[in-house]
């Protein structure tokens, strides 16, 4: 089972093709509002000068340095102090000329400051703060019941909470919160503190106050360009005008622009473009539901997500049906095979993403064919088990009678009897996919997830729900049409006998 599943990865690897092909200039994000804007900014800059592809909320640092490193992406806008403290393992910050002498060895760059500084910090309601007398992060210390909700990277990076904890003896037990929620949480009393970006915008929009780092343990996070050394050669023309955007935005502009998309719901794009515009242009007002649903991206995603679907289940059924088959007559084995695959159920679905990353060497629309043709393997093979299992021993015997070989017994009579069985199998299959498919989101695949995963960012609830409502419906054209599948096939059935 193992081999067929390192095979199964070969085979979908080379199907979706090499990981690094001579295409458009790659721009990556991670999934915050700051790094979704100046991916935008990236690309407005470039496009004049190259073909350009953004790659959006592709997750954490490890996520998008692993698809920069990889050469699924060829640029994207990164920190000083991550790179630093979290990519190379720096036990101290760094000065770019000596980023650039670390990063050099293994293909990557680093250069371009944008002009301002993105760092760390904790934040509390100020009238919670003011009441417990706290304005420095060493005063927390002194409050071992506050409820900390803090994002799942800052606890686990290098320079996040276990260094912090360590560094102000702090004896708070953190919960890991999505960013994009946190501030909601803050505001309805759920949580005490939380981990904050200084140019966020709903800094002040909440009357938070900031935390003072006594002790300066957050190194500054200059934004800067992380960046394949052969990118300038392949595109000259546009990194010579992304050298142009050096030193071009300041911590208030930074901070307007991400009010402008938290606040004010305006478009990533037409944030970029106001800004390399100079413009100050307040007039994009805030679209509703039906505006996201039915943007302009709907055709592209549905396409996305229709293709991850397909691919994932008719990959499972050419590998689920034969292999189910082969060990559907022989107890232990396939009690083995169903066994592991069901294994595989119980993996969450970042985590394999995850491994299937490091593996592939990629991220993209390979891991997540993977990982849903994976997830999509049980309900086929059990139900192709079972259908098989259900065939009546006179028939199985009337055949053995007429002289027909096992070969010919399978093909002629107890596949097309189990079919009805295995079709609902892959019914179920195909359901499930649909909802898992929105994850391909998270590392770049697309889908109706990309939606969902930039207002996990914004915290917009008409944008998620812009993605989950194309999901559910597509979800119920295709119980539909395997409901008229199984009733022709009933009908077929009863009439043959």
């Amino acid at each position: 089972m193992v081999l067929a599943l390192c095979l199964l990865a070969a085979c979908l690897l080379a199907a979706v093709g090499p990981a690094r092909a001579e295409g458009p200039l790659r721009i990556g994000s991670k999934r915050f509002t700051e790094s979704y804007i100046l991916a935008q900014v990236l690309a407005q800059t470039a496009q004049l000068h190259a073909p350009v592809e953004v790659r959006q909320g592709l997750g954490n640092t490890a996520i998008v340095y692993e698809a920069l490193r990889s050469g699924s992406i060829d640029v994207y806008a990164e920190y000083t102090g991550t790179i630093a403290l979290e990519i190379l393992k720096n036990s101290q910050p760094a000065t770019l000329a000596t980023l650039q002498a670390q990063l050099r060895p293994l293909g990557l760059g680093v250069d371009v400051p944008l002009g301002f500084n993105d760092g760390y910090a904790l934040a509390m309601r100020a009238d919670v703060a003011q009441r417990l007398g706290i304005q420095k992060l060493s005063d927390l210390a002194r409050q071992p019941a506050l409820r900390l909700g803090l994002s799942n990277e800052f606890i686990g990076r290098a320079d996040g909470w276990k260094g912090l904890a360590q560094r102000y003896g702090l004896p708070q037990q953190p919960t890991g919160l999505d960013h994009g929620l946190a501030y909601d949480a803050i505001a309805g009393g759920q949580v005490d503190v939380i981990d904050i970006y200084t140019t966020d915008a709903k800094i002040d929009h909440l009357g938070l106050r900031v935390l003072q780092d006594d002790v300066a343990y957050f190194p500054r996070y200059d934004a800067v360009l992380l960046y394949r050394l052969d990118l300038p050669q392949r595109f000259p023309a546009a990194w010579a005008a992304l050298q142009r955007l050096r030193g071009s935005i300041d911590e208030p502009r930074m901070i307007a622009m991400n009010a402008r998309a938290e606040l004010q719901g305006v478009a990533f794009d037409v944030i970029a473009r106001e800004h390399l515009a100079g413009s100050g242009a307040q007039a994009d007002a805030a679209r509703g539901f039906w505006a996201k649903l039915w943007g302009p991206d709907l055709l592209r995603l549905t396409g996305q997500h229709l293709g991850l679907v397909f691919a994932a289940v008719l990959l499972a059924v050419v590998l689920g049906v034969p292999l189910a088959t082969a060990v559907a007559a022989h107890a232990r084995a396939r009690a083995l095979v169903l066994g592991l695959t069901g294994v595989l159920q119980t993996v969450p679905s970042l985590a394999m993403l995850a491994v299937l990353i490091s593996l592939l060497g990629r991220i993209g629309t390979g891991p997540a064919l993977v990982a849903l043709t994976l997830y999509a393997l049980l309900p086929i093979m059990r139900n192709t088990c079972t259908g098989l299992a259900e065939v009546p021993a006179g028939l199985k015997l009337a055949a053995q009678a007429l002289g027909l070989t096992p070969r010919q017994r399978l093909r002629t009579v107890e596949l097309p009897l189990a079919l009805p069985v295995i079709v609902a199998g892959i019914r179920t299959a195909a359901t499930i996919s649909v909802g898992t498919a929105t994850i391909a989101a998270f590392i770049g695949a697309g889908g109706y997830g990309e939606r969902i995963v930039t207002g996990l960012a914004l915290n917009d609830k008409a944008l998620l729900l812009a993605g989950a409502v194309p999901a559910a419906l597509l979800a119920l054209l295709l119980e539909g049409l395997f409901e008229l599948m199984e009733r022709r096939l009933a009908r077929r059935d009863g009439a043959g006998r």
